[in-house]
């Protein structure tokens, strides 16, 4: 080998944030059950700033198609309710004193094809940042290169890059296929 090193673990990284934000995403698509992590994405003003749910009270799921939210400053219980009725989640919160009450209803066709879309979205920004990572590693080639690198060891370098960022998007594709065969599930 030679005194060219490009940072492979670096990179590989890089990559494994996109997919780990990816699956994030998915988390907070609803597929018709409930689950705490699909409110993750929805954020509430109060104290005069923007805050996540999960840090103005306890999320919990006692049933398949429910979830409890439980408001511990009773001030910020329509604060809460108003963030999830503008979230575009299609949730519309009972209130029952400090518990907002979210009933999961069922997905009709039409709305599980507009998800599996959405999860198709998700997965084509992380495959937009891995190509990213990669165009930065290859910027980190014709850097080593220009620096006075062998050719042998620039085709090594590039082969294990796109090696890399294969096995990556294959992630993504084998995870969106997953979650849209999960949306699609009656």
């Amino acid at each position: 080998m030679s005194e060219f090193e490009i940072d492979m673990d670096a990179l590989e990284k890089r990559m494994d944030g996109a997919l780990n934000s990816l699956r994030n995403e998915f988390a907070s698509l609803r597929t018709g059950r409930a689950s705490a992590s699909m409110l993750d994405p929805v954020t509430v003003d109060a104290y005069g700033s923007s805050m996540p749910i999960n840090q103005l009270g306890t999320i919990t799921v006692p049933e398949p198609r429910m979830v409890l939210v439980n408001v511990w400053d009773k001030s910020m219980v329509n604060a809460v309710d108003k963030a999830i009725r503008n979230s575009g989640l299609g949730i519309n919160p009972q209130m029952d004193g400090t518990i907002l009450r979210l009933p999961i209803p069922e997905l009709n066709e039409e709305r599980r094809r507009d998800l599996a879309k959405v999860a198709g979205q998700y997965a084509e920004h992380a495959r937009v940042a891995v190509r990213n990572v990669r165009r930065d590693g290859m910027d980190q080639l014709k850097k080593a290169k220009a620096a006075g690198m062998g050719e042998d060891d620039e085709k090594l370098w590039h082969e294990e890059v796109q090696e890399l960022t294969d096995a990556v998007i294959k992630k993504i594709d084998a995870a969106l296929n997953s979650k849209q065969d999960e949306i699609m599930q009656v």
